[in-house]
């Protein structure tokens, strides 16, 4: 199963006379329906509908079916008709005279000062009026919806495969700088000992007395061996490995993994933080800042991931 972005976009558009089919529903030719889905990243899953009036009563239709594709993100389903202006000069009936004639009678009762209506405004009325049918199928508003959601739902998981690219980079090179970390632990607590035996015998010698080397060395070798404890870091690698090769499991599995994947984030960046704190070598503090940078470059590009 592919790894999807929250972020995608598609529009297909459908003319009046597909829409109608075989049906008797008389659609003009100049009519069109286009639909566009659009998303950012979202928390959970917000639906939003832009429908005319004519195709309100499709919302729940359409509502389900995103529901059963979609599971996160800020989705917005746009449909608009499309035509009106192919017609510039419309050639309006008798009836729709006879209403624009009472409806101005009853705007110019209340509003004297109104202006009468022009011939290039009945026009224009008119042509409005022919070029949007009334009534469109639920069978073609969600067949083209379907169409529509297929494109979309490809261009997000062509999205999440560079997503899931970048992540499995960096996750390589995590996996590179934790094998650079493990073998300056046991370096630090060598150079420690060295130092605390030179700083033990530097006492001494000021204090002007005298004491076995045997025990100046068996002092500075349990002083070592509290400091290795404090500096141990082998724990922390460990998890931040086992981390790594979850996240990569999570990324083969693929689906919706956008929220254990911000999960496993918030844990490598702890392990990345203790290791900071416990370094005792300047390299090993780089290392923790190089790890933090990768850590916050992968949380970014997971924020977008369903």
């Amino acid at each position: 199963m592919p790894v999807y972005s929250m972020t995608g976009f598609a529009s297909g558009r459908l003319g009046a006379t597909e829409a109608a089919g075989d049906s008797a529903l008389q659609m003009p030719r100049s009519a069109g329906l286009t639909i566009e889905l659009r998303s950012v990243n979202s928390r959970f899953l917000d639906l939003a509908f832009r429908l005319p009036d004519e195709l309100r009563q499709h919302e729940m239709p359409l509502r389900e079916l995103l529901g059963q594709r979609v599971k996160r993100g800020k989705i917005e389903l746009r449909a608009t008709f499309e035509g009106r202006a192919a017609s510039l000069v419309g050639d309006p009936s008798a009836a729709l005279l006879q209403q624009l004639s009472s409806l101005q009678d009853k705007v110019r009762a209340w509003l004297p000062d109104a202006a009468p209506l022009g011939v290039a405004d009945v026009q224009r009325l008119a042509g409005a009026a022919a070029d949007v049918p009334r009534d469109w199928p639920a069978k073609a508003v969600l067949a083209l919806t379907r169409t529509v959601l297929d494109d979309f739902m490809a261009a997000r998981a062509r999205e999440g495969e560079r997503l899931s690219q970048l992540l499995q980079d960096r996750v390589r090179e995590l996996r590179q700088l934790a094998r650079q970390a493990e073998p300056l632990v046991p370096q630090a607590v060598q150079a420690q000992k060295q130092r605390f035996i030179a700083r033990w015998n530097e006492a001494l010698a000021d204090a002007g007395a005298q004491i076995a080397g045997t025990a100046a060395q068996e002092r500075a070798l349990s002083e070592a061996a509290a400091f290795a404890i404090r500096i141990d870091v082998a724990e922390e690698l460990e998890r931040l490995g086992a981390h790594l090769d979850e996240i990569e499991a999570v990324l083969t599995q693929g689906g919706e993994v956008g929220k254990r994947l911000d999960f496993l984030i918030q844990e490598l960046h702890r392990e990345a933080n203790t290791l900071g704190s416990k370094s005792a070598a300047l390299d090993l503090s780089r290392i923790s800042v190089d790890m933090k940078v990768l850590i916050e470059q992968m949380r970014e590009q997971v924020q977008n991931i369903e």
